[in-house]
């Protein structure tokens, strides 16, 4: 392994999966820049910070500001010397029929899910490309390898983020910049917990069936995806043991797309 202090930004860090990404990467010993809307974002990486002993920053850029999106980038760089590690988390759903899927909806979601991915791996990769060395991991979706209904735009930007990622995969591969999608099924995040609650009233059903009849039905092992596995996936594609891992959608989904 190179030894060196590394960097990491992580969109959508400060919540959900990114922030469960961010503690393994704290952990890890990385510096850290999160980007995400939470008000208590300074709150959030201070703790990190000063639990962990590494420099944890936290920045509210709007993701569908590309001219913010890009001097974010330039800021993590120029604040921490280096960024080593892209983490293209960021995402926000909505589900309807496509005869009324709100069509602000569309490029809300198309704008935060996929362009901003496009826009932040743009910003870094000059820096990255003259360092020879780089690792944009970014964290698609069971949807995109599969579909399902009244997700449209939802399924569509994850369908698109594995096609950039499989085309930085080849430009990075001359410059030691390796790029891969991570694809989860289910994870157990504050937003899913109340989705379960609310499936729950709207049907008239238990909590426990609202969990395996419908959120886990597609998945062949019953359990929700854990973050401390998306974190440790992550970590293991940031290293220098991932050299020639680039160009890949990964599955995490408990078998859902093995049938």
């Amino acid at each position: 392994m190179t030894e060196r202090k590394q960097v990491a930004l992580i969109t959508g860090g400060s919540s959900g999966i990114g922030l469960g990404i961010a503690q393994e990467f704290a952990k890890a010993g990385y510096d850290l820049l999160l980007n995400g809307l939470e008000e208590n974002g300074d709150e959030i990486a201070g703790e990190l910070a000063a639990t962990y002993e590494v420099k944890v920053r936290f920045s509210p850029t709007n993701l569908m500001d590309s001219e913010a999106v890009r001097s974010m980038v330039h800021q993590a760089e120029s604040d921490f010397g280096r960024l080593d590690v892209l983490i293209n988390n960021a995402g926000v759903q909505h589900v309807a029929p496509i005869d009324e899927f709100p069509e602000g909806k569309w490029d809300l979601i198309l704008g935060v899910n996929l362009s901003a991915a496009f826009h932040t791996s743009k910003a870094a990769w000059p820096g990255m490309k003259a360092r020879g060395f780089g690792r944009i991991i970014n964290v698609a979706s069971a949807h995109g390898l599969r579909a399902s209904e009244y997700k449209a735009a939802y399924v569509a930007s994850k369908h698109g983020i594995l096609g950039l990622t499989k085309v930085l995969a080849l430009e990075g591969a001359p410059h030691n910049i390796t790029c891969n999608a991570i694809c989860p099924g289910y994870v157990k995040t504050p937003l899913v917990e109340a989705q379960i609650e609310d499936q729950a009233k709207a049907h008239g059903i238990s909590e426990k069936e609202v969990i395996q009849e419908v959120m886990l039905k597609k998945q062949a092992v019953k359990s929700f995806v854990g973050l401390e596995t998306l974190g440790q996936l992550a970590l293991f594609l940031a290293s220098d043991y991932a050299n020639t891992l680039t160009g890949t959608a990964i599955p995490v989904d408990g078998g859902w797309t093995a049938q």
